[in-house]
């Protein structure tokens, strides 16, 4: 599978002489591969480290430390997500790895922040910076995605703005992963993450350098697909599938998990709440917030635990 490697420094630029060129490689990317690579943007390889090394030092403390913000114990996707908490193949075991989850908070007047996507976030006491480490991350990876969001609409035939107003307040969800040593006990059915495709609209994925990640090829086959921390794996989801009308499309992708640990950090970036993704000229609507509540239902065990009482 050719995976298109892009330069920011030319897709975020409409007067490089090598814009249209990257264009091109973005909608190859969109329309037939679902997964690209970005570098050179304005995060260095320095700002990923720090921000790795930020997850790393939370995730080797005591469970009984984490359980504090659990977020199992709330209902949003706000804290800690302890190992097995999750299950996004239905066909396999719930994944082992660890999450800890992060978003945009809204006032407490705004309309839109009684949805659980903009719930409270759940800042663990240590480690002591992680607060302010990871928060700023947040920001820079969303304007990395806005822009790379108007090089997508242009990829796909739309005006550079068209995504602009439908992300003013974004149901942005960025994550870190915490993959341990694949138990020895694993067998078939058992993941750091099983087989799925994301459920949103775009995923920018820093990573600690650590193969895991496999993506499906057209041919169903599998292939490893591996950065360096500073370089971005980009993938789609499958509400931009939806909303584009098929002109981006979804790749299934995994995690089995092998002998050493690995970090990851995605960041998924979904539109507003209200925003309706249904292609355009759709007879009904398809609010993004009703898109995700439906697909984190079917994920996340404690609220399959819930909707069955």
């Amino acid at each position: 599978m050719n995976i298109p490697q892009l330069d920011a420094r030319c897709l975020f630029d409409s007067e490089h002489p090598d814009y249209q060129a990257s264009l091109a490689q973005v909608r190859f990317a969109a329309q037939q591969v679902g997964f690209m690579t970005l570098t050179n943007t304005s995060m260095s390889s320095d700002d990923v480290l720090q921000v790795l090394d930020m997850y790393r030092r939370f995730f080797k403390l005591p469970a009984d430390t984490k359980a504090a913000c659990d977020m199992a114990k709330t209902g949003s996707n706000r804290g800690w997500g302890a190992p097995y908490a999750e299950q996004v193949d239905p066909d396999a075991n719930p994944d082992f790895k660890e999450v800890f989850d992060s978003g945009l908070e809204l006032s407490v007047d705004d309309p839109l922040a009684r949805h659980t996507y903009y719930a409270p976030n759940r800042w663990p006491d240590e480690p002591a910076d992680f607060h302010s480490v990871i928060s700023g991350y947040y920001q820079q990876v969303t304007n990395i995605s806005l822009s790379l969001l108007c090089a997508i609409a242009q990829a796909i035939g739309e005006p550079a703005d068209y995504f602009a107003d439908k992300f003013d307040k974004p149901m942005a969800l960025l994550r870190g992963n915490y993959y341990p040593p694949r138990p020895a006990s694993a067998a078939a059915k058992d993941f750091g993450i099983a087989s799925h495709t994301d459920y949103g609209c775009l995923t920018l994925l820093a990573t600690d350098g650590s193969p895991g990640l496999e993506v499906q090829t057209r041919q169903s086959g599998w292939v490893s697909v591996n950065a360096s921390p500073g370089t971005f794996i980009i993938n789609f989801g499958e509400m931009l599938q939806t909303w584009s009308d098929g002109k981006v499309v979804a790749t299934p992708h995994r995690v089995i998990g092998g002998e050493n640990e690995r970090i990851s950090v995605p960041f998924f970036f979904n539109p507003r709440h209200d925003v309706n993704v249904a292609p355009r000229g759709a007879d009904e609507k398809m609010l993004a917030g009703d898109h995700l509540s439906a697909r984190y239902d079917q994920t996340y065990v404690h609220r399959q635990t819930a909707a069955k009482h």
